[in-house]
């Protein structure tokens, strides 16, 4: 039961303020992690934690065997396994990444460790060109002739 302390956090203060989620050093977890809150690693976990539209902040004394698909990932401890961010990933200058990042947006910190590969989506973008899989060299040289003849 709560204590009547007007300073303990209630239901609707957690809900409605930026409260993070916090996985304590000395907590090890193996299985799936997923929710929908921000949510701070500082324990180990062995599996996927999986925060769809939420941010996942690795803190420097954590340590992850598991794959991640969050809106944004902060890195600032140990992560090995692929990370999956629809927004953005950070690797700070003291945490280590061996897996392949899939994202919009990176930043890899000088004095970071990373190993594997990144592969930047760029979901959100639509393009008017339908031959986005061919070379660029081809779409350039076929936009330069278009606009070589409406000019004349």
């Amino acid at each position: 039961m709560a204590p009547l302390d007007s300073s303990y956090p209630t239901t609707t203060d957690r809900l409605s303020g930026s409260g993070t989620a916090r996985l304590g050093a000395s907590l090890h977890v193996k299985g799936e992690i997923t929710g929908n809150e921000d949510l701070a690693i500082d324990g180990s976990v062995e599996g996927l934690v999986q925060l769809e539209d939420r941010k996942l902040t690795i803190g420097a004394s954590a340590r992850l065997t598991a794959d991640v698909i969050a809106r944004e990932v902060v890195v600032y401890g140990n992560v090995k396994g692929n990370l999956r961010a629809r927004d953005r990933i950070e690797i700070k200058k003291d945490g280590s990444v061996v897996g392949d990042l899939t994202t919009a947006r990176i930043m890899i910190e000088d004095g970071a460790y990373f190993k594997g590969s990144i592969e930047i989506d760029k979901a959100g973008e639509a393009s008017s060109d339908n031959d986005l899989d061919k070379p660029a060299y081809t779409r350039t040289t076929r936009a330069a002739a278009t606009t070589a003849t409406s000019a004349d």
